[in-house]
């Protein structure tokens, strides 16, 4: 059987840091920053008290309350994040907690970027098996929590929020998850890391001095690797499953980099109205980019039944994927 998405949700933290914000920290403007990834604005979760699992949390809510089920009903909460309250336990089981999820056995998935992506590739097979029956899976990043404010080439590029899916099994085995490829190359991790923090680099004052605890990435390899890798995917999607140009309803891409964008829907050969969008407002939430603009395509009621929609997505590890589902 097909896993189906049942609900969607999002959460954005209220307070935005637009560009002209940004002028007046950094040696930057707003010209530059829209001419060059076309963001204009993003949110950041200011309360220091308050981390990924909060955002994740007010995502699971929402999809109880759209879908109308208990926590109970829930087999299992896969949270996607690079950015983790803590290293454990996982971002997953407070979220569990949270929600009271009392059923659900839970825990996390680094993908980076391309994390959301393996998540709903790695749920959906619970379902298809027939083993669960209601599978949550979350794309959460407190991103301004790993920025180097004094380094415009990085902060200027990231935002905070979450969102997510339900997966319940399908009526229509040609309807749901169809269809999925990932990839990974870990001769690229040096381009995009966090150096410090985990087993090889545990924190010491040294580490912390060199600011070591920040995203680092060399932006311009990170780019032409995600240009070539997420316009490959994409075409590769549509070839496996007979796809033109013109059966695709939405292309939701990984919002990295507007031209990123530009480029994958050009090698698909689909015009921009048919692509998902929102990097000018939120900028790049990592793993919640791509459920952040599914949800928004649903509650505006863009997609119906039977529309064919394709997720592509890059990010750090080298870690990139595409999966095609045909909305029930």
């Amino acid at each position: 059987m097909k896993a189906v998405i049942t609900a969607t949700a999002k959460y954005l933290p209220e307070n935005v840091l637009s560009n002209h914000d940004l002028e007046q920290i950094l040696d930057t403007n707003d010209d530059w920053i829209r001419t060059r990834t076309g963001i204009r604005e993003r949110r950041i979760l200011k309360d220091p008290d308050k981390a990924t699992s909060f955002l994740c949390s007010e995502v699971a809510r929402q999809l109880l309350d759209i879908r109308g089920v208990s926590a109970d009903d829930v087999d299992l909460i896969i949270v996607a994040t690079m950015t983790p309250d803590m290293l454990f336990p996982s971002t997953a089981c407070l979220v569990q907690n949270a929600i009271g999820a009392s059923n659900a056995w839970a825990f996390d998935l680094s993908g980076a970027c391309s994390g959301f992506i393996y998540a709903l590739h790695t749920g959906s097979q619970f379902i298809s098996a027939g083993t669960h029956k209601r599978v949550m899976i979350i794309g959460g990043e407190k991103m301004s929590a790993v920025m180097d404010y004094t380094d415009r080439t990085t902060c200027v590029l990231f935002g905070d929020g979450a969102a997510g899916v339900l997966l319940e099994p399908g009526t229509d085995e040609n309807h749901g998850i169809l269809d999925a490829r990932l990839y990974s190359d870990g001769s690229g991790g040096d381009n995009l890391c966090m150096p410090a923090g985990g087993s090889s680099r545990p924190t010491t004052h040294d580490t912390v001095d060199q600011k070591l605890h920040f995203l680092q990435q060399d932006g311009r390899q990170v780019f032409k690797s995600a240009v070539v890798a997420m316009a490959d995917v994409a075409t590769e999607i549509m070839e496996r499953n007979g796809l033109a140009a013109e059966q695709v309803d939405y292309l939701i891409p990984h919002q990295a980099n507007h031209r990123i964008i530009q480029a994958t829907a050009e090698r698909m050969g689909i015009s921009l109205d048919h692509v998902a969008v929102n990097i000018d407002r939120y900028g790049n939430t990592s793993a919640a980019t791509i459920p952040i603009c599914l949800a928004e395509l649903d509650e505006t009621n863009k997609l119906q039944t039977g529309s064919n929609l394709i997720l592509v997505s890059f990010g750090a590890g080298y870690t990139w994927g595409g999966i095609y589902l045909k909305w029930q």
